[in-house]
Parts: C-alpha cells; structure tokens; sequence
C-alpha cells in the first residue's frame, strides 16, 4: 500500500504541463476564440437590452403563439416575464438569456453533425462514448481552472464550461435519432435512387427531428443549470444575485432568483418542446 502511494502516477503534473503548453504556444488561437465568442455574447446583450424590455417581452410572447399556438402558454410566458420585470431581475435575466442561447448555439451547431457522423460511423461512436461520459461525469470545476487560465474571468469561460456539460446531449440525442430510422424507409430511398446526403435529408433528419429538438430542451435546461458556476469565473446573469444570497443567507432574494430561473427554464422548454399531434 505505502509503496503504490509512494510511487504516484503524475497524473495532476501531466495536465497541468499540457494546459502550460497550450497557454505558451496557442495563446493567439485561445484570444482569437475569446473574442469571437464574446462578440457573439454581446451581440445577445445587445438584441435583448437596446429595446424596451416591455418590446422584448412582447416579441418573445409572439413567439410563444407562434411556436405553440396556445393562449394559455403565451399568457404563462408574457407574465411569468413581467414577474421577472418586476422582482427587478430583468438585466440578469437577459444576461443569463444571453448565455444561454450562445451556449445553446454552439452546442447545436457542433453537436448535430458530430451526432450525424457517429451514426455513420460505428467505430467514431465507439471512441467519442468515453469522452461523453468524461464531459458529463467530471466536476465543473476541474475545468473551470484551465477555462480560467486559458480564457480569462468573464463570460467565455462560463459559456466554456457551459457547452462542455451540455453538449453531450444533442450529440447522444441526434445520434439516437438517426440510428433509429426503420430500415424501411432507409431500403424504400435507396430503392427510388436517392444518395446519401438525400438520405440524411429528406428521410433520417425528418425523422430524427423529435430527437434532435429534445436535443435542444436539454441543451438549455442544462446550461441554466449552470448559471451559479458561470458566475464563479465572472460570467453575469443569475448566478450572480443567487451566490450572494448564498453568502448572505439571504432566503427572500434566493427565492426571488430561484423563481426568475425556474420561469426561464419553464419557457424555454415548453416553447421547443414537440406539440402533440
């Protein structure tokens, strides 16, 4: 026992010469990316804090309609935004809206087509499952620290974190959807000579959709789970009132945010959540 202790791997020493590494020789491609990613971010800000928030609130609503086509969850989405309005959480709300839909973003466009090659390819399947697992399992914040390093304090390395726990889920879901396509339909395209990327489109897509959208309601359940530990590295929004009421022991404001959350949470998942037929 005392011999297996004494001769520790260096597995922690490994890491952290590796994240040193990347820090001396990628610095420029690590800037270029936090200011992409940022750009993006602001350009969020700027959409959902130049209006009026009534203008806001009311576009979102007209979504909800147009998306849903219920009364009910259209009223359910105009008040539940001007409760936010009205506890005085609406600048953090944007703010975490913001981060959200980035992180939404970016795990949809990288998910979904990685989702689509590991069903084509059994053996890319095979090799991404641990790392999924890897994603999903680790503790944040055993990543925030090289996201810190690598990226910063602010909300880069928030979105960072955020596309790292969610994105297993549109990869694992997409992949699901497009393997489960029946065979006959798969037999009946290529029998009326259709290629693969016809294939992909007009048949395993269409009918990988309901997948894919679940996809995408996780993406954002999971990334509002992650406000508190964005706030953690500077990111705004939520996070940031919840934590102080943490430190505060503040019941009233934690409830007050808790609710603002949980509101946005309600939102978004039944607004792309698949209507029943």
């Amino acid at each position: 026992m005392e011999w297996l202790e004494d001769n520790k791997i260096p597995i922690g020493k490994w890491v952290q010469s590796f994240i040193e590494w990347l820090t001396d020789s990628f610095i420029w491609f690590f800037d270029g990316l936090s200011a992409v990613l940022e750009s993006i971010i602001l350009s969020l800000l700027w959409v959902l804090q130049t209006p009026h928030a009534f203008i806001v609130i009311g576009v979102i609503s007209a979504i909800s309609w147009i998306v849903r086509r219920s009364i009910g969850f259209t009223a359910f989405t105009l008040f539940g935004l001007l409760l936010i309005v009205n506890q005085g959480y609406w600048d953090e709300t944007t703010e975490t809206l913001a981060l959200v839909l980035a992180a939404a973003t970016v795990c949809m466009g990288f998910g979904v087509p990685l989702g689509i090659a590991a069903a084509r390819r059994p053996w890319l399947h095979r090799a991404m499952e641990p790392v999924l697992d890897l994603m999903q399992t680790i503790p944040t914040f055993v990543y925030l620290i090289p996201a810190l390093i690598l990226f910063g304090l602010g909300m880069v390395p928030g979105l960072i974190a955020t596309v790292i726990f969610a994105i297993p889920a549109p990869i694992r879901l997409t992949h699901l959807g497009i393997t489960s396509t029946p065979t006959a339909l798969i037999e009946a395209g290529k029998a009326f000579g259709s290629t693969p990327f016809q294939l992909l489109w007009k048949i395993e897509l269409p009918y990988a959709l309901p997948q894919i959208m679940a996809g995408l309601t996780q993406t954002i359940m999971l990334s509002l789970s992650m406000v508190v530990i964005a706030a953690l590295v500077g990111a705004d929004g939520l996070g940031v009132p919840t934590l102080r009421a943490l430190n505060t022991v503040n019941i009233a404001k934690g409830f007050e945010v808790g609710i603002a959350i949980v509101l946005v949470a309600i939102i978004f998942d039944r607004m792309f959540k698949k209507r029943k037929a």
